[in-house]
């Protein structure tokens, strides 16, 4: 089982958008098995590149995990509810969810990217909008959950005499990747004390923060390396990640970036101090919930190099700041 810092919950990311949807669910099994705190499973209608090749319906993922884990909690990293999927029928999914997992599961929402929410074929608006649509979406989802019948009518979106039965005994937590009031607690995929410090001058202060560190493990560190560059090229790519339209747009960005430039974003090899390392900057970040995504196919074995080689490490920086 894994022991680590009482005040740092390690998590595992089920990536849809490099893995079938079975295999996303025996890895919720394994990372259960071996003792991690949470998954955090992505919703995507299309992967970011080709090359990973899955983007299963995340809903049917969830409820097949419910199914079959016991204790770990997951959340979704994460559902835009703006444009592919209105926001009452992202309501009533993760109330389904909620109540299949009591207690163990999270929406996780955010302002979305346009290589999935322009299948629909709207307009495709700046931050700005999307943003405000994002925390008009959040109102009618926490409405819904009230369990009565629930009209609205707002800027962006219209309910109208709707009412969701099958709801947890809780309320869902919702975390946001954004900063605000809204949410429950932070969701981000990089260590930034701004958006941390953003957060907390919203009212984040003593809400959970979760944090996604992408990895590679390999046995040989240029051959790791190699694998993280063909399948997460998108680790180096900011700023237009979210307006990109199509897999192949981003496989023509990622030829402007370097496999050096990926390999300064994700750690990479056999080295355990590498993530130990990136673990840690997360955690002094501001971060008390850090979700690992083993980049490529290698999943156990990089499970087991976690149970042998990274977790006693962490035990002993555990032990060393107490």
């Amino acid at each position: 089982m894994v022991e680590h810092r009482s005040d740092l919950r390690l998590g595992y990311t089920l990536s849809s958008e490099e893995q079938k949807p079975d295999a996303l669910v025996e890895q919720a099994v394994r990372a259960e098995r071996a003792g991690f705190d949470f998954c955090v499973v992505s919703d995507h209608f299309h992967p970011w590149t080709d090359r990973q090749g899955q983007s299963p319906f995340v809903w049917a993922v969830v409820g097949a995990v419910a199914r079959s884990t016991a204790r770990i909690m997951l959340g979704t990293g994460v559902t835009c509810p703006i444009m592919r999927v209105h926001p009452a029928i992202v309501a009533q999914a993760a109330a389904t969810a909620g109540a299949m997992m009591p207690g163990r599961f999270f929406l996780g929402v955010g302002s979305g990217e346009n290589l999935n929410e322009h299948v629909v074929g709207r307009h495709w608006p700046p931050i700005a909008v999307r943003q405000e649509m994002l925390e008009e979406a959040v109102e009618v989802i926490r409405g819904l959950w009230q369990g009565k019948r629930y009209s609205h009518r707002g800027r962006h979106f219209t309910v109208e005499d709707a009412r969701i039965y099958t709801l947890p005994d809780r309320p869902v937590p919702i975390m946001m990747a954004a900063a605000g009031e809204k949410g429950d607690g932070l969701i981000a995929v990089s260590p930034q004390p701004e958006l941390v410090q953003a957060f907390v001058d919203a009212g984040g202060g003593g809400r959970p923060r979760f944090g996604q560190l992408h990895v590679c493990w390999g046995e040989d560190e240029p051959r790791a390396r190699r694998t993280a560059y063909q399948w997460w090229p998108n680790a180096a790519i900011h700023g237009i990640a979210s307006d990109l339209r199509l897999p192949r747009d981003f496989e023509e960005v990622a030829l402007l970036v370097s496999e050096d430039d990926v390999a300064r974003e994700v750690p990479c090899g056999p080295d355990p101090e590498r993530y130990v390392d990136a673990i840690r900057r997360y955690a002094e970040t501001g971060f008390d919930n850090v979700y690992l995504h083993q980049v490529g196919p290698e999943q156990e074995g990089f499970f087991g190099f976690l149970e042998r080689e990274v977790l006693p490490r962490l035990r002993k920086v555990a032990a060393g700041a107490r």
